[in-house]
């Protein structure tokens, strides 16, 4: 699928679920700013950085969509994969099978 047809995609699915995209100039000299999932008088706002390529608002739109549930609605299978290879490991899951021992303080130094 072409950048531009999985970018298509990952913004309806937002649409679908009540997340809107809006793109914007986010950087300037003096404000470092990065794309990223805010809320906005109740309503969920992903703002891309419109200077991005479509490959990385593709990477950061399914990166976010991947942690929201999507099972109940009709994605294009190019676009579910997309998803599940963007989604972000969850530290309190024990995938391994070991034991984790987390310090007294909460930090995870080291982890």
């Amino acid at each position: 699928m072409k950048p531009d047809q999985m970018y298509q995609g990952l913004k309806d699915l937002a649409d679908r679920l009540g997340i809107m995209v809006s793109e914007q100039k986010l950087s300037t000299e003096n404000l470092k700013v990065k794309s990223g999932l805010c809320k906005i008088k109740g309503q969920f706002v992903m703002i891309l950085d419109k200077q991005l390529s479509t490959h990385k608002k593709c990477v950061i739109l399914a990166t976010c969509l991947s942690d929201v549930p999507h099972d109940a609605i009709f994605v294009i299978p190019a676009v579910r994969e997309f998803l599940a290879s963007h989604r972000k490991p969850v530290l309190d899951e024990n995938i391994s099978g070991r034991e984790i021992f987390w310090p007294e303080d909460g930090s995870t130094h080291g982890i």
